[in-house]
């Protein structure tokens, strides 16, 4: 279109001014598109020069180094790939952490309570993403969702707000005319470092609603993405770098063909992965899903119907909801019973008194 033309002649300005080889079509194409992906948009471009010029010195670096008098495609994507080599040192010990199991992740199989959450890695101007476990425990209690991260003051105020949401979320949905009687855990395991940003908020709500209905989660799936209140998913940042994240981890151990991303629908427009994510994508070996609501992704995550309620306030039997509606009830009449268990107790126990 008119701006990406406007954009190949800003590339040809700077190789003509600086003096380097020219650049042939591929090679163009190529340079813009690592150029939109540098903003995380497929609608936008980078003006940063300093990035865009130094890549075009090392594209026409290794033209010169096999013999040629124009940059190609390839050149370009050489100069990307020995950029990223040189800052990926860190990156490749966290992925080779979890090849050999000494951090625990599941890509295959199912189980209750635990998810596949992506988080991103920033050094400077370099990240990578992290595919972590999240587990989540519920049980009797007076309506509170603990954030273990937050109590041991290694989770920031932004993911603090995160899960104190899933709170409004489980009360407003399940239990809006009368007390929820419940107490739940989550916890990002084996993190030893400080947790911040809400873009786990969706996987910890499927943790625990997978927790209090028992329904297990499929392993081969990853989740990002925010929630509010009313269960929408919303827009997270680095969506591209927590895909390539999980699909690294899912290629060493061989791709199944089940093996998949779900992200927020409003980050469809961010997504610019490279080239051996989008080819797998291609082959139907590895999948990018998009979901606008947390029932949506409950049923990706589980294969089971989330259930919506009919006229008379009921969730179909069977499906998610009611499940989990079923057994807040649960919590609530244990609790009730409890509560009228202590009041006998104390009652007796004050009569006895009396007699004394």
């Amino acid at each position: 279109d008119e701006n990406s033309e406007l954009y190949a002649k800003l590339i040809a300005g700077l190789q003509k001014e600086n003096e380097l080889a020219p650049l042939n079509i591929s090679a163009v194409q190529r340079t813009i598109e690592h150029c939109s992906r540098l903003v995380e948009d497929s609608e936008k471009l980078s003006l940063h020069m300093g990035s865009l010029l130094d890549l075009l010195r090392e594209g026409d670096y290794w033209a010169k180094q096999s013999g040629q008098q124009e940059i190609g495609e390839q050149h370009i994507q050489k100069a990307i790939d020995t950029r990223q080599y040189r800052q990926d040192q860190i990156r490749e010990r966290v992925h080779e952490q979890v090849i050999r199991g000494d951090y625990l992740l599941d890509t295959s199989g199912e189980k209750v309570a635990q998810i596949n959450a992506l988080s991103i890695i920033q050094l400077g101007d370099y990240a990578f993403g992290r595919p972590s476990r999240v587990t989540a425990t519920a049980r009797l209690g007076q309506g509170k969702v603990i954030d273990i991260e937050r109590e041991v003051k290694l989770g920031g105020s932004i993911h603090s707000k995160g899960v104190m949401i899933l709170s409004s979320y489980l009360a407003n949905r399940y239990a809006k005319d009368q007390p929820i009687s419940l107490s739940a855990s989550l916890v990002f395991e084996q993190s030893y470092g400080f947790v911040e940003g809400d873009s786990a908020s969706a996987a910890e709500l499927c943790a625990l609603l997978s927790a209090l209905s028992e329904v297990p989660i499929k392993q081969n799936y990853s989740v990002t993405g925010s929630v509010n209140q009313y269960g929408e998913i919303q827009t997270i940042g680095g969506v591209n770098e927590k895909i390539e994240g999980f699909f690294d981890v899912c290629k060493t151990r061989g791709l199944t063909g089940d093996q998949a991303v779900i992200i927020p629908q409003q980050n469809v427009k961010h997504l610019m992965l490279n080239a051996d994510v989008r080819e797998a994508v291609e082959q139907d070996v590895f999948a990018v899903y998009s979901v606008q609501t947390i029932d949506q992704l409950m049923e990706l995550l589980t294969g089971k119907e989330a259930g919506v309620k009919d006229k008379n306030n009921h969730y179909p039997a069977g499906t998610i909801n009611h499940m989990v509606q079923k057994r807040i009830d649960q919590l609530n009449t244990l609790r009730k019973y409890f509560a009228d268990e202590n009041k006998v107790k104390k009652r007796d126990f004050s009569r006895k008194n009396e007699f004394k």
